[in-house]
């Protein structure tokens, strides 16, 4: 229900970014009227009032606000300005916004793609042998880097923000680290590297499957996470409900992530890895979900923060071959000793994944998170 705010305007002074200063003796402005001047291009874009209300959130309107505007919370403020828009003609005509209910079987075959492309490259690398092998693992690493290319552009791990060179040299690193770190770092602590050393290809496969379930859960999460939005009559009632869905979401994942590191350890008689590639996995994720909306500087800093902590495992193991520097690698070789060279990537992998979590809880649970594009953070 709105109201009509067309009679005296609230008290001067109001603390609040889109009410304008009203000189002394002049007639009282409308407030709400001037706050939808301020975000016009928002009231005309928006398909329903969550969106208005999602954006005036991102720019800094609280319930406490509203409430100075005589709305019990800013949906009820955001409700009257649609309804507003809409009666005085100032909304364009308004269409669904893309990527709502409908066909979405274009994304759901490229999330499969990653994993459909790492398939053949380890059939290829498994056929093969002599010199065509390393020619078979070039063209390889390229088309799974353009499948995961292709399919983070569309769907719901699509993001309108573009990603930094350094977090993709870092993710680019932690993968590599994935697939070859464990056996160079058992390597170098027994004196080598002595010729190649062994490939983890299986947890590798795994992760490049996992794209699918990835972006399930992140649209399951973004489509309930709108459903509570239209339910919600409070920006904290709105973030209690939607954080044990992003918690549901993030436990789903993982749980198929895990399904996968067994299924393709025994399909390639591998260790599947569950601590390392379990913690990286869960790490990409939160990256994913937190870029996608907007938010890029502390999931950059947790990926350069990973990739450094296991390039210094390995670099303290070679340099303590070095005359007086063998304690350097004493930290990574009781950690090694204790629960293998795994130990290394889940350790930190697992640190910046905890992070994102406690920070996603923190920015996903809020309406702005959800806004349409060009309000979002």
């Amino acid at each position: 229900m709105t109201i009509d705010s067309a009679g005296p305007g609230v008290p001067h002074g109001l603390d609040d970014p889109g009410e304008p200063d009203r000189p002394a003796g002049r007639r009282a402005v409308d407030p709400v009227k001037a706050l939808m001047h301020r975000h016009r291009e928002l009231c005309e874009r928006a398909v329903d009032p969550l969106e208005i209300a999602a954006g005036l959130e991102a720019h800094g309107l609280t319930d406490r606000t509203a409430a100075r505007l005589r709305h019990r919370d800013v949906f009820s403020l955001a409700e009257e300005m649609y309804a507003r828009a809409a009666r005085d003609g100032e909304a364009a005509p308004r269409t669904a916004p893309p990527g709502e209910p409908g066909p979405r079987a274009r994304w759901a075959v490229l999330a499969l793609l990653p994993g459909a492309l790492g398939a053949a490259v380890v059939a290829g690398l498994r056929l093969t042998e002599g010199q065509v092998r390393p020619a078979v693992a070039a063209f390889g690493a390229l088309a799974v880097a353009s499948g995961l290319h292709i399919a983070l552009r569309c769907g719901p791990l699509s993001s309108r923000h573009r990603t930094t060179g350094a977090a993709r040299a870092w993710t680019c690193w932690l993968i590599v680290y994935a697939l070859a770190g464990d056996g160079l770092l058992s390597a170098a602590r027994d004196g080598g590297p002595h010729g190649p050393w062994p490939l983890a290809t299986a947890p590798v496969l795994a992760l490049l499957l996992a794209c699918a379930p990835a972006a399930w859960c992140a649209h399951l999460f973004a489509a309930r996470a709108r459903r509570r939005l239209i339910a919600s009559r409070g920006l904290e009632e709105f973030a209690a409900s939607v954080r044990p869905l992003l918690i549901g979401a993030f436990g789903l994942f993982l749980a198929a992530l895990c399904g996968l590191l067994a299924l393709c350890g025994t399909a390639l008689d591998e260790p599947p890895a569950y601590a390392g590639a379990g913690a990286l996995g869960a790490l990409l994720l939160l990256v994913r979900l937190l870029t996608a909306r907007g938010f890029t500087h502390v999931p950059g800093r947790v990926l350069a923060g990973a990739g450094m902590a296991e390039a210094a495992a390995l670099a303290t193991v070679l340099a303590a071959r070095l005359p007086g520097c063998s304690l350097l690698a004493d930290p990574v070789d009781s950690l090694a000793d204790a629960a293998g060279p795994g130990a290394v990537p889940a350790l930190a992998c697992g640190a910046g994944a905890l992070v994102l979590l406690v920070q996603a809880t923190r920015t996903l649970t809020r309406a702005s998170a959800h806004a349409p594009p060009g309000e979002a953070p």
